[in-house]
């Protein structure tokens, strides 16, 4: 490889002739350039993701991202919020900024996993917060797998949690 002052020599080069841009201490983004938006970074979620395996850390994005990401809503948060058991400062990448908020093991059943997102979406939206429509669509359209991950996780979750996962975990009547 190299020396490591050569390699910090090697990467401020980069970043300063703007071939790499520099996220935090020792990560690095290789900007991208579109023909409509211009030069484009990496997603957020990709990012916080490398971060987060470099720290062998459980997570899990937020409630408000979850119910975004598993189509509950059409609104998407202004900002990225993952739930983990480290404390990892803040990173801003362009206008956007990814917030890592430290939370007790138990709150992250399922961690990094869909069953995961299911369960993150469900505290978010609160016991009355998910219509029959949105159990039904996510029934229909989650992963055997994750149903029975969801179905594995029940017991360890709040008593109001439980009926709402269970439902959502029963197989679907119709194909």
């Amino acid at each position: 490889m190299g020396k490591p002052a050569a390699i910090r020599q090697a990467l401020a080069r980069l970043a300063k002739s703007g071939k790499l841009k520099r996220i935090r201490r020792g990560f690095y983004d290789r900007p991208r350039f579109h023909p409509v938006i211009g030069q484009s970074s990496s997603s957020s979620m990709d990012v916080a993701r490398v971060i987060l395996e470099s720290r062998h850390a459980p997570w899990q994005v937020s409630g408000s991202a979850a119910v975004s990401l598993l189509g509950l809503s059409e609104q998407v948060p202004a900002q990225l919020v993952i739930k983990t058991t480290a404390s990892i400062p803040p990173v801003t990448l362009g206008n956007s900024q990814i917030k890592f908020q430290r939370v007790a093991p138990s709150s992250l059943i399922g961690a990094g996993t869909e069953a995961g997102t299911v369960i993150q979406a469900i505290r978010h939206l609160g016991a009355g917060g998910l219509e029959p429509a949105q159990k039904e669509r996510l029934r229909r359209s989650l992963k055997p797998r994750t149903k029975r991950d969801l179905k594995k996780l029940a017991p360890e979750l709040p008593q109001w949690m439980q009926p709402i996962v269970k439902e959502i975990g029963a197989s679907s009547a119709t194909p």
